[in-house]
């Protein structure tokens, strides 16, 4: 049986395919361990030079599963909230954290925890209709990693996290969130093409351009000021808003998918 996590390998270029398309390519903690594991072996493997992680199906990614009971797993409290922020964040940092270059590929739709995931990679490349954005404060709930002023700037950032407004690939291009946009009959073939290329580069040469990328962004505080989102997220997630409340009275009458609706339809 397939996992959740699919990997092929050629020449030197490794695919990663979030294989839960039935639920948008969400993530859960088992599928989050499933990954991890996968981006530390291809890390492991001398024969992979890049790595290109990607979403079966129409969609990159529609975030952190919320068909999961969280509340299970991790309490609702305020301790348990920080521990679920946390170890989410320490996920999305995987494409960071591992030595070789990382390509997003995107399709459609690549939101909240995917979007963070998404800019966690060194490139993304998208098709012309996918969709990015972070719709989670909608919810009263908070992104895991608040990467995005690091990729887009302070300004951008506080008109698309205000709100959890959704962008364009073209507008994401245009703010610095996506390198390249191509059409979806392309974006498969484009994207291998630019692996190819940077994995004819030697290993080391990538490994170390790469740590000296990173390195400056966390020399400058990325990784203290994702900590401390993380910290400042966890109350925000402990907290019992009036629309939170809203949300969980319209989920449990209606259901998820209605109550997600119901709170989109108000920003429309």
């Amino acid at each position: 049986m397939a996992g959740d996590v699919l990997c092929e390998i050629n020449d030197k270029v490794a695919k990663l395919t979030i294989n839960r398309a039935d639920k948008f390519n969400s993530m859960n903690p088992p599928f989050m361990q499933e990954l991890s594991q996968a981006f530390r072996d291809l890390d492991d493997n001398p024969e992979v030079s890049v790595i290109i992680l990607t979403g079966d199906g129409k969609h990159f990614g529609a975030g952190y599963d919320l068909k999961y009971n969280w509340g299970e797993h991790y309490g609702r409290g305020p301790m348990g909230t920080r521990k679920m922020l946390k170890d989410c964040a320490d996920f999305e940092f995987g494409p960071w954290d591992c030595s070789k270059p990382v390509i997003a590929m995107v399709r459609g739709y690549c939101l909240a925890g995917s979007c963070e995931l998404a800019m966690m990679c060194c490139i993304t490349y998208a098709s012309e209709e996918a969709m990015f954005g972070e719709p989670e404060i909608r919810f009263s709930t908070a992104p895991p990693a608040v990467i995005m002023p690091w990729i887009i700037g302070l300004k951008r950032t506080r008109e698309l996290l205000y709100t959890g407004d959704f962008i364009t690939a073209e507008e994401a291009r245009d703010f610095g969130m996506v390198n390249k946009v191509f059409p979806a009959d392309k974006l498969e073939e484009e994207t291998m093409k630019y692996a190819k290329r940077a994995s004819a580069i030697s290993l080391e040469g990538l490994q170390t351009t790469k740590a000296a990328i990173n390195q400056g962004a966390e020399i400058a505080g990325l990784r203290s000021a994702i900590t401390y989102g993380v910290e400042v997220g966890g109350i925000l997630d402990a907290q019992e808003t009036e629309q939170y409340k809203q949300f969980e009275a319209v989920k449990k009458e209606k259901g998820l998918s209605a109550a997600i609706r119901w709170r989109e339809s108000q920003f429309e």
